[in-house]
């Protein structure tokens, strides 16, 4: 046999049980409980280096069918959706706005510590782009879409090595960030704040039900509803050529239909809708890290690890001596540097699973749960591309002949 697929409800199985080996790992080994490694880098992380060893032993090659992957991530954001209350949102308005300000001071710092980088290794800028922002804030989506247009432009592999560093920026962001968010925590004694639990007691209080047919009909027609108006809008959008992701616009109508029930009297249970995305995002970066192709980024594993250890050290020193300072000092401000450093090496669920895997351990934080989902999922993506373009703009990427062009 040369190949094996896995997929349909294979691939949500063997992602259990990368879940479940990443927690008995977690459980076992002080380190990862210590610096709160999320349970789906852990086990994800050793099933793609068991893939990888079959596979270099002359086994079968193993490859994932991603489709339901996919589904689980707008499931994570519907739920999210249904969190966002406008009298959260209003709560929130002033640390998102500094938040997003922040991150986009970010994403040039990034590019430029990637265009230096490129440029040190004697190689064109245009690849220090794929070295910062489009493949570590932007993720492997950007990467993809970047790279083909660069490659079309005339830089060979781009596409390829975009790949490459959006893979190993997924690891790296769930890496750093609970430690660093740990580091905080303990080097500043903090600890969440009272009047943040009185806060949360009168809105969680509402949407306490004890569980029937009736309710787990409600939240799956509720999540369905939002899936397919979702796509019902993103259809229309693209044909009026808007581009939005798929789950932004499912978390969009998710917002509309929770601030609508509690006009009309009838809360969403809220609690559970928070249990059930968080199944759907432990299985979406399990199936996101059990999958990835080491062995074709093997040859390249050498400089990407220069390059992204350099680029956690910007992220971190950005993270510790400007978030955290201008967010407040506080708790919240830790927690949200964790969410930080996940969603600007990684991706938004890289972003909530450190951020969780924090709160676990120390207690919630209401304002980290807002302001990083929104910022991953509404300004990133439209700040990265304003970013990306500004660079490209630029005399030193135009100007620089390309090697072998």
């Amino acid at each position: 046999m040369d190949s094996i697929q896995v997929s349909g409800a294979d691939i949500v199985i063997v992602a259990i049980a990368v879940l479940w080996v990443g927690n008995r790992i977690t459980g076992f080994v002080p380190f990862l409980s210590r610096y709160s490694i999320p349970i789906a880098v852990t086990g994800g992380l050793l099933c793609s280096l068991l893939v990888a060893a079959i596979g270099a032993v002359g086994g079968p090659q193993i490859t994932f069918d991603l489709t339901i992957r996919d589904t689980l991530l707008m499931v994570f954001f519907t739920t999210i959706g249904v969190s966002a209350k406008f009298s959260r949102l209003l709560a929130g308005g002033k640390a998102l706005g500094v938040l997003v300000a922040c991150a986009a001071v970010f994403l040039v710092l990034q590019d430029v510590t990637g265009v230096l980088l490129a440029q040190a290794f004697g190689a064109h800028p245009g690849y220090g782009l794929f070295a910062g922002s489009v493949s570590l804030a932007g993720g492997h989506g950007t990467a993809i879409a970047w790279g083909k247009e660069a490659t079309a432009a005339g830089l060979p592999h781009a596409e390829v090595a975009g790949i490459a560093f959006a893979t190993f920026g997924l690891i790296a962001g769930g890496i750093v960030g609970g430690p660093i968010a740990e580091w905080l925590i303990k080097r500043n004694d903090l600890a969440p704040a009272s009047s943040q639990d009185a806060a949360m007691t009168p809105i969680d209080s509402e949407n306490k039900e004890s569980y029937s047919l009736a309710m787990a009909l409600r939240i799956m027609l509720v999540i369905a509803v939002c899936l397919s108006l979702g796509e019902v809008i993103n259809r229309w959008l693209f044909a009026n050529d808007i581009k939005l992701p798929g789950f932004l616009t499912a978390m969009l109508v998710a917002i509309v239909i929770t601030n609508v029930a509690d006009r009309s009297g009838k809360p969403l249970p809220g609690n559970t809708f928070d249990k059930v995305g968080e199944i759907a995002l432990q299985l979406f970066l399990a199936m996101s890290l059990m999958s990835m192709d080491l062995s074709s980024l093997a040859r390249s594993f050498g400089l990407i690890t220069v390059v992204l250890m350099i680029q956690i050290v910007v992220i971190t020193l950005f993270s510790v001596l400007v978030i955290f300072r201008i967010m407040g000092r506080d708790y919240e401000a830790a927690v949200i540097v964790g969410g930080f450093c996940g969603l600007g090496m990684g991706a938004t669920p890289v972003a909530i699973a450190n951020m969780s895997a924090v709160t676990r351990k120390y207690g919630p934080s209401f304002k980290a749960f807002l302001v990083i989902p929104l910022v991953g999922a509404f300004f990133v993506d439209l700040l990265n591309a304003m970013v990306i373009k500004f660079f490209i703009s630029l005399p030193i990427i135009q100007q620089t002949p390309i090697a072998g062009g």
